[in-house]
């Protein structure tokens, strides 16, 4: 147990020196949790921050529950890990980026970055595969499979938490406000339609689903977002989604109208 941290200004640091300048070595001290059964994640953050700022880290290591409460009442701190800099100190991670003038996400900031992930990765995998298959990345059967690709990564992604997608999806979906099982069939229907179109079997199951369903959410996504102008959260990405509802919805579903009518085109 720790009696009283002190943060030693006094010490006059090592100056290193070339041709024409002199520089104060930049020092900070670092205070985290480092426990058997739990590293703090944002002490690991902060020291990699601080290292990549130029900062010597003077690394402290709180190892047990007693350490960290002395180290809060000490200096009336509601978080670990806290950070000094010149004696003074900083603060959190959050607090760390702002002090070197970088911006910070808040919680309920909206995000454009899943979607564009998921769709380069969809992308990606259907130049692979077109490469891979057909010896070249750009043909038509590449289009087919970046959106089929793109519809299996979307259905993935409603699958990995189907009870929040389905409750975020009742929000804004016309038939899911009157079947609500819709909203736990939905990506089941995506996924399986992605996955047919992949391979190229059962057009006359995967062409129609994709349609339906497609059409619904293109309906569904320009009443709430264009119509009624309501501010949400789209759940094409999963229920904790920060997208907002709006043109990336709107494309999804009409990626897969567009998907199904060529399909029902072509054979």
């Amino acid at each position: 147990m720790i009696e009283k941290i002190e943060i030693n200004c006094s010490k006059r640091w090592p100056k290193k020196t070339d041709m024409h300048t002199k520089k104060k070595l930049k020092t900070a001290t670092l205070y985290r949790t480092v426990m058997a059964d739990h590293i703090c994640p944002h002490g690991l953050k902060c020291k990699d921050l601080l290292q990549r700022e130029g900062f010597s880290v003077n690394d402290q290591k709180l190892k047990s529950r007693e350490e960290v409460d002395t180290l809060k009442s000490q200096y009336n701190a509601l978080t670990v890990p806290q950070v000094f800099i010149d004696g003074v100190r900083i603060g959190g991670f959050d607090d760390l980026r702002q002090h070197f003038g970088k911006t910070t996400k808040s919680e309920n900031e909206v995000t454009y970055q899943p979607i564009i992930a998921l769709f380069s990765v969809g992308c990606l995998l259907a130049l692979a595969i077109s490469w891979l298959t057909l010896g070249n990345i750009f043909s038509v059967q590449t289009m087919e499979w970046f959106v089929s690709v793109s519809m299996v990564l979307l259905g993935l992604q409603k699958l990995m938490d189907i009870e929040r997608f389905a409750t975020a999806f009742l929000s804004y979906d016309l038939l899911a406000q009157r079947w609500v099982r819709y909203g736990y069939l939905y990506p089941f229907v995506e996924a399986g339609a992605g996955i047919m179109m992949i391979v190229g079997v059962f057009h006359w199951i995967s062409a129609p689903a994709a349609f339906v369903v497609g059409s619904i959410g293109a309906v569904s996504v320009f009443k709430a977002a264009y119509i009624d102008k309501r501010t949400l959260r789209c759940a094409c990405v999963g229920g904790d989604s920060k997208v907002p509802l709006g043109f990336v919805s709107l494309t999804e579903n009409l990626m897969m109208i567009g998907m199904a009518l060529w399909m029902i085109l072509k054979y």
